[in-house]
């Protein structure tokens, strides 16, 4: 399911040729600082994970950051451009670091977010305490009738979020035999509020979802097991037939960043928190009605023992 940094390149090459006409040694881009440009993505803890290494880079270390809401797919495209300096989440991607990482070679993983990934399929609770065996994948054509939509029509809905989320779902249900449709719902906020709304009605649902994720402080969904995950099983897209690996999420950064970007760098490389840490700002921010730099300044604020050894000395 399924959300850069940049320094700027002229400032950086002004200094380089004073100094270099006056034989002093140059500036690194730490002393210097300058812009890191970080991507936003479309679901609250990427975007409660980027206020916090916004603030930090800008309380701690003086430098400016501007934030680009984009789809997680153009951030990729864009470390070859140069917009992109940092995409703070990745949830695995494998096409995406072969291409960039391993051929074009524009950008690198700057280590994991310390943030434990799963994504599958869930009901809300009282679907599994009515209906027997419901939440076994062998078991869902026997109650693929409970969801069906006008968009489905006889198979049963699978509510994704945004296209562009890692979503294996339409091959799962072609190659397990399933009576069921994926229907995009369109975001993260559209996923809630389903859940919300089948929780309090008692209306079905069956929607793809993913943890770190604060709905789950909230209201109780139970996770619907596919075959199992084994390595390799989702090699080949069209032929994924198991449930989602463990997702070890990690921060993707350019190389030219990595490079050059000296102590923001560093900063995003020390980056590690939790899912409770993560979805702590995430909740404030849709729960207290905070934003994103409001939730992320109480965090930091409450937090110091979390986030000092992440600043560079």
């Amino acid at each position: 399911m399924m959300r850069t940094k940049k320094l700027a390149a002229a400032p950086l090459a002004g200094i380089l040729l004073l100094t270099a006409c006056s034989g002093a040694e140059p500036e690194t881009a730490a002393q210097a600082k300058g812009t890191v440009n970080i991507d936003i993505h479309a679901w609250a803890g990427y975007e409660a994970q980027a206020a916090v290494m916004a603030h930090l880079l800008e309380r701690e270390l003086g430098y400016k950051v501007n934030k680009r809401p984009v789809k997680e797919d153009q951030s990729w495209k864009d470390f070859e451009s140069g917009k992109v300096d940092v995409i703070v989440e990745s949830w695995g991607h494998n096409d995406l670091k072969k291409t960039y990482i391993e051929q074009k070679k524009v950008a690198l993983s700057a280590g994991l977010t310390g943030n434990k990934g799963v994504i599958g399929w869930y009901i809300p609770e009282w679907m599994a305490k009515r209906y027997p065996g419901i939440t076994d994948y062998r078991n869902l054509n026997k109650y693929s009738s409970l969801f069906r939509t006008e968009k489905t029509g006889t198979a049963g809905q699978v509510l994704d979020g945004d296209p562009t989320f890692v979503t294996n779902d339409e091959a799962i249900i072609k190659n397990l035999g399933l009576n069921y449709k994926v229907v995009y719902s369109g975001s993260e906020a559209a996923l809630i509020k389903a859940a919300q709304e089948a929780t309090k009605n008692r209306t079905p649902l069956l929607m793809y979802f993913y943890e770190p994720q604060w709905l789950f402080t909230k209201i109780r969904l139970v996770k619907v097991s596919l075959p199992p995950y084994a390595v390799g099983c989702d090699d080949t897209a069209a032929k994924v037939a198991c449930d989602y690996p463990p997702y070890l999420l990690d921060k993707i950064v350019s190389r030219r960043f990595a490079e050059t970007g000296g102590k923001a760098y560093e900063f995003v490389r020390n980056f590690n928190w939790t899912n409770d840490d993560q979805n702590a700002v995430a909740s404030d921010m849709i729960n207290e009605k905070m934003s994103a730099e409001e939730a992320a300044e109480r965090w930091v604020d409450e937090n110091k023992i979390v986030w000092k050894d992440w600043i560079p000395r």
